[in-house]
C-alpha cells in the first residue's frame, strides 16, 4: 500500500479484506433511499432520511417490518422489497464507486482475497458490482439469507472468514455503519470506517 491512500488504514498485515457493498464499495446509498422513498409512498408510508442512514446495514425486510410497526402499517414485506428493489435497478445507471475504497482494492487485489458481506439481497450486491466492473474481484459474496442474524451480530463476518479460509483475526472489514463497524468488532476482527456521502462531497439526489 502507498502512503498517499486517502482512506488510512489501521496497522496490521491483514490476509482478507472484508467489504460492505451499499455505501462502503458502491455509492449507492443516496440511490437506495431515492428507491425507498418512491416505493414507500406508494403505501403512504415515510421514511426519514436520518433514519435511513441510522438504519443502514439492516435487511431490507427488517426494515420494512420496523416502518410497519413504527407506523401502523400493514405493508406487505416482500411486495415493498420486489418494488423497492425494481426502483433501485431503474436508477443504477447512475451508480459510482467510493473511490478511497476502490483505491484499495486495486491495490491489493491479486494479493489477499474479498469478500462482500452485506445486508442487501445476492441481487442488489451483484448487480451493484456489476456496474461498477467490480464483481470479479471478489472471491465470495454474502448477503441476506445466507446468514440468521444480521450486523451488528458477528455471524455475517465470520462466515465470510471460514469461506475464505482466512482467521477473523486476520481479516480487514471497511464499514461506512456503526452497526457494520461494531459487527467487525463483535468478529474479533479490525475495521476501517469509510465516511458517510456528505463528508466525501457527495451530494443526495433529490427524491422525486
Amino acid at each position: 500500500m502507498t502512503q498517499t491512500m486517502k482512506l488510512p488504514l489501521p496497522p496490521g498485515e491483514f490476509k482478507a479484506y472484508l467489504f460492505d457493498c451499499d455505501g462502503t464499495i458502491a455509492d449507492s446509498m443516496p440511490l437506495h433511499y431515492v428507491a425507498w422513498t418512491k416505493a414507500l409512498g406508494e403505501w403512504s408510508c415515510v421514511f426519514d432520511e436520518k433514519l435511513f442512514y441510522a438504519w443502514g446495514g439492516r435487511p431490507v425486510v427488517e426494515i420494512i417490518q420496523s416502518l410497519n410497526e413504527q407506523q401502523g402499517l400493514a405493508m406487505p414485506v416482500e411486495t415493498v422489497q420486489r418494488r423497492k428493489e425494481a426502483l433501485y435497478f431503474e436508477i443504477l445507471s447512475q451508480l459510482q464507486a467510493v473511490p478511497e475504497v476502490v483505491e484499495h482494492i486495486e491495490d491489493a487485489h491479486g494479493r489477499i482475497p474479498f469478500a462482500v458481506v452485506s445486508g442487501s439481497t445476492r441481487e442488489s450486491v451483484t448487480e451493484s458490482l456489476r456496474s461498477l466492473d467490480l464483481l470479479d474481484r471478489f472471491d465470495t459474496l454474502v448477503c441476506a439469507g445466507d446468514y440468521k442474524n444480521a450486523k451488528p451480530h458477528p455471524e455475517a463476518f465470520l462466515l465470510a472468514a471460514e469461506r475464505l479460509g482466512v482467521a477473523p483475526e486476520a481479516c480487514l472489514v471497511f464499514e461506512d455503519t456503526d452497526m457494520g463497524i461494531e459487527a467487525a468488532a463483535a468478529a474479533g476482527m479490525a475495521s476501517v470506517k469509510v465516511p458517510p456521502p456528505w463528508e466525501r462531497g457527495v451530494v443526495t439526489p433529490a427524491a422525486k
